[in-house]
């Protein structure tokens, strides 16, 4: 729950659980006071829309009537007892979304379980130990990278669905990272490859973000990755070995 709500209702704003008395349904809009009122009315609404989905409108209504009037025997909740509904309802929503979060993880899951056994029995599809597949769709005649070189590569990143979560190719700029500050399944893929290689890389979730997923990719996804491998610079540890 948004730190809003909780603002909101610490002023004030959230109380009460009865029938406010009836309004037109269309009060005027013709002074600035007027407009005002129903713009901040709207501006509230919308945000209560998103921060409290199951809004209660008549206590909501009656609760705005009490603390506008700042009438305290009419106001039917202390703060102490707003904090404490507040935080019951908060606790309720984040185990429901651990619910949901638990169940999308179990779904994706399964979908990549079932996804990489079939992509496995395709043509050109190699499985490692690991469980990493690579589909080989250009060979390279360069230097092969080390676990701890960095390199430079194009790439494109979908999820199972086909969306593109990621693409240097969008950008139009290349990437440059070390193998060792990246995702298991890039750590063993781009070994794998040559200067001047493309590879399609199927990614499992244990080799990728796992139950955790990032900000654009669920829990328990599967990856696919189209990578081209530009170039291979030495690593740490090479440069301090050629320096001695």
């Amino acid at each position: 729950m948004k730190k809003t709500l909780l603002a909101l209702a610490m002023t004030g704003v959230v109380a009460g659980c009865s029938t406010p008395p009836e309004t037109p349904a269309d009060p005027k809009l013709d002074s600035t006071d007027e407009k005002v009122s129903y713009g901040m009315g709207l501006v509230l609404g919308e945000r209560m829309g998103n921060d409290l989905p199951n809004l209660q409108m008549d206590q909501f209504l009656q609760g705005i009537q009490h603390g506008h009037a700042g009438d305290e025997e009419a106001k039917r909740m202390s703060r102490e007892e707003i904090q404490k509904a507040l935080m019951e309802y908060q606790q309720s929503l984040q185990e429901e979304q651990s619910k949901q979060a638990e169940e999308l993880a179990e779904k994706n899951r399964e979908a990549g379980e079932s996804f990489l056994a079939e992509n496995a029995e395709r043509d050109g599809i190699e499985t490692t130990d690991s469980g990493l597949q690579y589909e080989v769709l250009e060979e390279g005649n360069g230097k092969q990278p080390g676990a701890t070189d960095t390199v430079q590569v194009h790439y494109t990143g979908e999820l199972l669905s086909g969306e593109v979560f990621d693409s240097s190719r969008e950008r139009g700029e290349p990437v440059t990272f070390a193998l060792n500050q990246v995702i298991p399944g890039w750590t063993e893929g781009l070994q794998l490859m040559n200067e001047g290689a493309r590879y399609k890389l199927y990614i499992p979730s244990d080799l990728a973000y796992g139950p955790g997923g990032n900000r654009s990719i669920g829990p328990n996804e599967t990856l696919v990755f189209d990578v081209e491998l530009l170039a291979v610079n030495p690593g740490a540890d090479e440069e301090n070995s050629a320096s001695e």
